[in-house]
């Protein structure tokens, strides 16, 4: 893979469904249904990465109308990472909202997910909030970026 370049183009719900069920940290990944129920009626981004074949996603959507476009779900096939594969997504993401003239971008991740807490933060995102659940591991942590 070193060396291929990572082609960034517009996705179907279809395909951000296809990965998202390949990626290992989703326990229970939402289904088409569950996007468009999600996505319909607001403007949104799907996202797909390729290098050689679709290698992740990333979505997001208006979801409060204020400004700010929340980056609801994301992934990048394990055999991809370390590869830049999720920054360019990030990036392709970030100017899309700048285009739009949305003025933060939020998500949350859980505390297990460490790898992706570290790539928020490192890629200017501050903590805002935690939803605290009983296994602390679960908790969500709410991130926000001033673009």
């Amino acid at each position: 893979m070193a060396g291929n370049k990572i082609k960034i183009r517009r996705g179907t719900i279809e395909e951000a469904v296809a990965l998202s069920r390949l990626i290992p940290e989703f326990e229970n990944p939402a289904g088409a249904e569950t996007y468009r129920n999600k996505l319909e009626g607001r403007d949104h981004l799907i996202v797909l990465a390729e290098i050689d074949e679709p290698c992740g996603f990333k979505v997001g959507y208006d979801r409060e109308g204020d400004g700010t476009f929340y980056s609801w779900i994301g992934g990048v096939l394990p055999d991809y990472r370390r590869n830049c594969v999720a920054r360019a997504l990030a990036y392709e993401m970030e100017n899309y909202c700048r285009e739009q003239q949305y003025t933060h971008l939020r998500m949350k991740t859980r505390n297990e997910h460490k790898a992706m807490l570290q790539f928020a933060v490192r890629n200017g995102f501050y903590i805002t909030g935690l939803k605290a659940y009983p296994d602390p591991m679960k908790s969500r942590i709410l991130l926000e970026k001033r673009l």
